[in-house]
Order: C-alpha cells, then sequence, then structure tokens
C-alpha cells in the first residue's frame, strides 16, 4: 500500500462523512446552497446517502480493496454534479467548486493508482 492509497482514502471518508452530516442536518448554509442550485431539498437526502455510502466504502476498502474503484468511481461523479451546480446552475465564483475539484482529483488518483 502506497502512501497515497493510505492517505487518500482517509481525507475522502473524512470529507464525505463531513459533508453527508451537514446535507442530513439540513445545516443553513447548505440549504443555502441547494436553494442556489435550484435543486429540491429530497434530492440532498439522496446525494447525502451516496455520500455516506462512499464514505463507508471507501473506509470498508482497507478491508476489500476492490471497493476503492468503485466508490471512487461514486465520488468522481458526485463531485463532477457538484462543480457543475456550483458553476453552472447557481453560478457561483470558480473558488466555490474548489473543495469539489479537490476532491474530484483525489478520488482521480485513486482510479488510477
Amino acid at each position: 500500500m502506497s502512501v497515497l492509497t493510505a492517505i487518500l482514502p482517509i481525507v475522502l471518508f473524512g470529507m464525505f462523512t463531513f459533508s453527508a452530516i451537514l446535507k442530513f442536518s439540513r445545516s443553513k448554509s447548505m440549504v443555502q446552497h441547494w436553494n442556489e442550485y435550484r435543486y429540491p431539498l429530497w434530492f440532498m437526502d439522496i446525494i447525502a446517502s451516496l455520500e455516506l455510502l462512499g464514505a463507508i466504502g471507501m473506509l470498508a476498502a482497507f478491508w476489500v480493496p476492490v471497493l476503492m474503484k468503485y466508490v471512487a468511481v461514486l465520488f468522481v461523479v458526485l463531485m463532477l454534479g457538484a462543480i457543475h451546480a456550483h458553476l453552472f446552475r447557481a453560478r457561483h465564483k470558480s473558488i466555490m467548486a474548489l473543495n469539489a475539484f479537490f476532491m474530484l482529483v483525489f478520488a482521480a488518483v485513486l482510479l488510477l493508482v
């Protein structure tokens, strides 16, 4: 196991767990962003569920390594959607999509190693 395949899954686990908690708890900032994206609030629960499922899968990938590639694909798809929501649906400044971009890169790296 390389340093990348040890550290990146932990970072992704933490980030996606945190993001799912914010969505499930309907934090004020998350609801505000969601309204700016013009998505229905029920869709936030779907995305939060996928994020939490992915976070659990990333953690489980330490024991079942084949899961890492599948979860990385899920995260790539989610982050492409997040970047699209920030830049095109809400027309946020590029800096708002920076976190999603880094999570996209981290997940893509895991696909390539």
